[in-house]
């Protein structure tokens, strides 16, 4: 083989392998793109402007950003760490946060859940049996809040909302911890076995319990529920994302139409956090095949985890 043909060889193997791996120049300027985006929104987070008269918060801007980014990286994170985030840097009050947060997550889970259901990866018995304990659940959660809210100073219920989420939020971290064991170890179901969906009872008081707790701090649809799945079902991983984020779709709409009711809901924020998010999950999808996502929720999980503390 002369040198011509083995260059040629090298072009043809790097034309036929490289777009396969998600590189190449169509790759790189889609990742251009997405990066011109996230600088734009950067850069006007830390601008002083206005847009129809509102003012524009940088710091919501760039929690927009961050939570993004992260969600597209790990496809996690958006309840456990916006919240957070709303009442510790942004200064949110912790009620307002949890209804902002879920009306944020609402619209944010549409967009995977779309795709999941058009790949086929949803099992549709499952979410059926976890909706039917997480709305009512979650809607309780809500009115509980209420409850509270009448009953009680504002300072009770926000220390309530704190140590309730500061609580979700360790569990949500051990969730993730779990889930990463699990991976490196074989799973302990037999494929053919039933697992958690041959028990339609479980699966339900599943569905309670994350309903109960999403409505009073948003966190728990997703970290929590997958963990939970992985451990005892045989369903593939891409069949228990999908799977929980269609169940959180339904989960996170109901509970922030309740919020919403209740007037804990900032719209002007959430438009906010969307105007950050939307780059930030866009970049951070790119770049999931550049960064080990076992990494990234290792690192999410020490987070929540840190966080969770500190709220207690």
């Amino acid at each position: 083989m002369t040198a011509r043909d083995s260059a040629t060889a090298i072009r043809a193997t790097r034309a036929a392998v490289l777009p396969r791996l998600g590189v190449g120049p169509a790759s790189n300027n889609a990742l251009l793109i997405r990066l011109a985006l996230v600088v734009v929104v950067a850069t006007a987070a830390f601008q002083e402007w206005s847009l129809f008269g509102a003012r524009i918060d940088r710091q919501v801007c760039l929690s927009g950003l961050l939570v993004g980014t992260l969600v597209g990286l790990t496809g996690m994170g958006s309840g456990a760490l916006l919240a957070p985030l709303l009442i510790l840097v942004v200064g949110v009050p912790p009620v307002t946060a949890v209804g902002t947060d879920l009306a944020f997550a609402s619209i944010t889970k549409m967009f995977g859940g779309f795709e999941h259901v058009r790949q086929r990866t949803v099992n549709y018995r499952i979410a059926a049996l976890l909706a039917l304990g997480s709305l009512p659940a979650g809607v309780i959660g809500v009115q509980l809040l209420e409850y509270l809210r009448r009953h009680y100073p504002v300072a009770t219920i926000n220390a309530v909302v704190l140590r309730t989420l500061g609580g979700v939020l360790i569990l949500s971290a051990l969730a993730i911890a779990f889930g990463l064991l699990r991976n490196r170890t074989p799973a302990a179901t037999a494929p053919g076995a039933g697992g958690i969906g041959s028990r339609p009872g479980v699966v339900v008081a599943l569905g309670a319990v994350v309903g109960l707790l999403v409505g009073m701090t948003s966190v728990g649809a997703g970290s929590i529920v997958v963990a939970l799945l992985s451990l005892g079902s045989p369903l593939p991983a891409a069949t228990i994302v999908g799977t929980d984020i269609v169940h959180a779709i339904a989960l996170t709409s109901v509970t922030a139409f309740a919020h919403g009711i209740a007037g804990n809901i900032d719209v002007r924020l959430m438009m906010q956090l969307l105007a950050g998010s939307v780059p930030g999950v866009l970049l951070g999808s790119r770049l999931t095949t550049r960064v080990p996502a076992s990494m990234l929720r290792a690192v999410l999980a020490l987070v929540l985890l840190l966080t969770g503390v500190k709220l207690l």
